[in-house]
């Protein structure tokens, strides 16, 4: 057939090591999403570098996702459809004091929003407080309504964790929570400045806005017997978040780490502009988180 029996042999040598080093690498990507189920592609690919290294592996990115996708193991992501922000309410709306606002250490700006969680025949909500320059959630709780306690609850486990002379900008939107005389008393009484979305725009509480769906399509499961079980399973789901899981808007290190550094941050995603009068982007990556 043209070919010399060295040829063939080394050609099936390649083959056989080809397919043992693939199977080396399906192993490794389903120990890392038994902790975190829905871990895109691209966070793969970082977080087995240094398992390539030691294992002398050369696959590069697109290789590695057509190996995802031939062992169906690449993730999409689905939209929320449930309404958690209730701004017909009576109370003050402060204005936006974080749009033009940079953390250069932690607990300088908080992000808060709330989100469902499907149960068996009905919903929780989880109230989640992130640190902005660390990405590190600093306060949560999984709860069986949406009710102001609840969200008090979240926050005082956050103001456990700031240093005294800290003062925090708390960001978040115009819902009936955040503006209750409650939770702005006791903002108020740690002199926390408060600062709130001026629209029903998600992209004015961006950050809050895409933890809850990395958590949402990465690491909480779709639904839970009971409350309990949810309780349980989002607190271990969190706990991964804050020190396992690399974030590219802290350029792929993990929340806990960067918590603890000053300075500015280097992000690894980039946003895509594009004018009025031009056609926006139909396809590519997620480009945040």
């Amino acid at each position: 057939m043209g070919y010399t029996p060295q040829a063939y042999h080394k050609k099936v040598k390649q083959h056989f090591v080809k397919e043992v080093q693939e199977s080396h690498i399906l192993q490794e990507v389903h120990t890392i999403r038994k902790e975190q189920p829905k871990c895109g592609g691209r966070k793969l690919l970082m977080m087995l570098q240094p398992y390539f290294v030691a294992h002398k592996i050369v696959i590069g990115r697109d290789k590695f996702f057509d190996l995802l996708l031939r062992n169906k193991l690449l993730v999409r992501n689905k939209r929320r459809s449930i309404r958690t922000t209730n701004s017909n309410h009576h109370f003050r709306r402060f204005p936006d004091l974080a749009k033009s606002f940079t953390p250069l250490k932690a607990h300088e700006l908080w992000v808060c929003d709330i989100t469902y969680i499907p149960l068996k025949n009905r919903f929780a909500y989880l109230f989640l407080i992130t640190d902005a320059y660390s990405r590190k959630i600093v306060g949560f709780h999984v709860s069986d309504d949406m009710k102001v306690s609840s969200a008090v609850v979240a926050l005082k486990k956050a103001l456990l964790q700031k240093p005294d002379a800290t003062i925090v900008l708390h960001h978040s939107d115009r819902g009936i929570q955040y503006c209750s005389h409650e939770y702005v008393a006791l903002l108020q009484q740690h002199h926390a400045m408060i600062s709130m979305t001026q629209s029903g725009d998600p992209l004015e509480n961006a950050m809050a806005e895409r933890v809850n769906g990395i958590l949402k399509t990465e690491l909480i499961s779709s639904s839970y017997e009971n409350i309990e079980k949810a309780s349980i399973s989002i607190t271990r789901a969190i706990t991964i978040y804050n020190y396992k899981r690399l974030h590219s808007s802290i350029n792929f290190q993990i929340p806990n780490d960067v918590h603890h550094q000053k300075g500015p941050q280097i992000k690894r995603w980039k946003n895509y502009y594009y004018s009025p009068k031009t056609k926006p982007p139909t396809s590519g990556g997620n480009t945040s988180g």
